[in-house]
């Protein structure tokens, strides 16, 4: 971003120049609930898996590791991702990124899988990294449904993410959040998850914040969101579309919806399974898959709209627990791209500039008044 302006983007310690982020994974979490939405993740694993007598759900050792691997959601221990365990493999997970090259993380957790600011805070005093905190609202089902939230309107969604980004978070008031993220929706999207999508156009549109989404897992799930978001006023430029590699599979569809202008990101890094079991009926494509596919719109002329990362948000896919870490794509994704051509511009634009672009806001930023019926 040479225009001779200070583009910056709030981290959890402060703003900071755009310029200053480094190598940045877009979507990532330090810390989430997901153990406490069971009815959001959880699987029971299959009987004949559950009845081995290596499977364990409250641990993660030698022995059952390649258990967890294929069956993550079945084991309560890895799916416990905001306790001192977790908290500590993550604070050594971030110091070996840092030590690899990396700069930043944006931090997706949101409203309904359980933000933790504070630890957000002390990981990137410890650590060195930058952290991007999010606002937002996950799927509806991760409320439950007496939660008084899902009865928000858009204004009212709209003015809780707006005090996140202005003022700074409840939980902790010293901490603001810097971007988006992740507004979630599943299959077909709920009025729910619509206001929720509308409300994240408004405030982009006032602010010039980035803003990430987490499509449902329907190949007609990203233009459908892209859709909602465009119509109620939000910069197409500025908008993330999570979750394309298990969400897009083919060619026609990934450069259809790259049309749109949105950031398409691959943000599964490090999760190879030939059985996926948030839905059985996706192919989860494998990492070397994935370049590929950045291949297909880097071939197409969009290597400029391409964001990457490893959502990272269970135990076992940390060092400490047998898993790649947050450093995976710098150190072995990366050696990979080159391999299959991608130059180093194309790979430094796609880990630093596309990330500065999203998240940095224009100093001179005219906001723009949005109003959704």
């Amino acid at each position: 971003m040479s225009t001779g302006k200070k583009f910056t983007v709030q981290t959890v310690l402060g703003q900071v120049n755009v310029e200053d982020l480094g190598h940045t994974l877009t979507h990532e979490h330090v810390s989430a609930t997901v153990a406490e939405k069971p009815e959001v993740f959880y699987r029971r694993a299959p009987e004949n898996v559950a009845k081995l007598p290596n499977f364990d759900d409250k641990s993660i050792h030698l022995g059952n590791a390649g258990l967890v691997r294929q069956y993550p959601y079945s084991n309560i221990f890895n799916m416990e991702f905001q306790n001192d365990s977790s908290n500590q493999a993550v604070l050594e997970d971030l110091k070996v990124f840092k030590s690899s090259g990396g700069g930043t993380i944006v931090e997706n957790t949101c409203h309904g899988i359980g933000r933790n600011s504070a630890f957000m805070v002390k990981a990137s005093k410890e650590t060195g990294v930058n952290i991007v905190a999010g606002t937002g609202f996950y799927v509806q089902m991760s409320f439950g449904g007496s939660d008084s939230i899902l009865s928000s309107s858009v204004e009212q969604l709209a003015s809780i993410m707006r005090d996140e980004l202005t003022v700074g978070v409840p939980e902790a008031p010293d901490v603001k959040c810097g971007v988006i993220a992740e507004i979630g929706s599943v299959w077909p999207i709920t009025p729910f998850e619509k206001r929720a999508i509308e409300a994240a156009a408004v405030v982009q549109a006032e602010l010039g914040v980035g803003v990430s989404f987490h499509p449902g897992r329907d190949s007609g799930a990203p233009e459908e969101i892209a859709r909602i978001y465009l119509e109620a006023g939000g910069d197409r430029h500025k908008g993330v579309l999570s979750h394309l590699d298990r969400t897009l599979h083919t060619k026609e569809d990934l450069l259809s919806f790259a049309e749109t202008g949105f950031y398409c990101q691959f943000d599964l890094f490090g999760m190879e399974t030939s059985l996926y079991q948030l839905n059985q009926q996706v192919d989860m494509p494998s990492d070397a898959e994935r370049v590929n596919r950045i291949k297909w719109l880097v071939e197409d002329g969009r290597a400029d709209k391409i964001t990457v990362a490893h959502d990272v948000h269970t135990k076992h896919r940390l060092m400490k627990y047998g898993g790649h870490g947050y450093s995976h794509i710098l150190l072995n994704v990366v050696p990979q791209m080159r391999t299959k051509g991608l130059t180093d511009e194309v790979i430094q634009g796609i880990l630093i500039k596309n990330p500065q672009k999203w998240l940095g806001v224009d100093p001179d930023y005219q906001p723009r008044s949005i109003t959704v019926l």
